[in-house]
């Protein structure tokens, strides 16, 4: 009788967890709307950078409910939703993969404020925009929120991590790939 090594069991393991949440948490379009304006909101209320901007982004990418779950291997999952001119125009997924100590779930949503029209194309016209590669994206952490002024923005994209308590600290989004889904 074979048996399954113990990191392709956590493999297997990590996989079918997140098939299961991310089946738990799939909900209407009309939910993830309001679900990603409610965090969009609370994260302006918390973070006034983000607040500020969002007047001179040309997109916000929005991702109001990621589930991250593992045990050796682990992995992360959410949909959202990509907003322009205050009007959710269009719905994508983000998946993160992940190898090392990890044992447990944790949730937590994060915003992508696209701040030129070249990150906006890139996002729309690739079939899955991996972070990390493609336009420049700034994950805006306390201290850089709060040194974030419309006359210090340089980069293509701005991103914020956050719970339902506000930033979170330590987190980060490379390697994690975004698409388009239909809803």
């Amino acid at each position: 009788m074979h048996t399954m090594p113990s990191n392709l069991f956590a493999l297997v393991f990590a996989i079918v967890s997140i098939s299961m949440v991310s089946q738990a948490t799939a909900a209407t379009a009309e939910d993830l709307d309001k679900d990603s304006m409610q965090a969009l909101e609370r994260l302006y209320e918390t973070v006034p950078a983000a607040k500020t901007l969002s007047e001179k982004a040309k997109g916000v990418l929005v991702f109001p409910n990621m589930v991250k779950a593992g045990l050796v291997f682990g992995g992360s999952y959410g949909e959202g939703v990509l907003i322009k001119d205050s009007k959710v125009v269009d719905y994508y997924n983000s998946v993160t993969g992940s190898w090392g100590l990890q044992v447990g779930a944790q949730s937590y949503g994060y915003a992508v404020f696209l701040m030129t029209e070249e990150a906006v194309s890139y996002l729309e016209k690739t079939r899955g925009w991996e972070l990390g590669v493609g336009p420049t994206v700034v994950v805006a952490d306390e201290g850089v929120a709060r040194n974030l002024s419309t006359s210090s923005l340089q980069d293509d994209a701005y991103a914020f991590i956050f719970s339902q308590q506000g930033l979170m600290a330590g987190m980060s989004i490379e390697g994690t790939k975004i698409s388009r889904i239909d809803r």
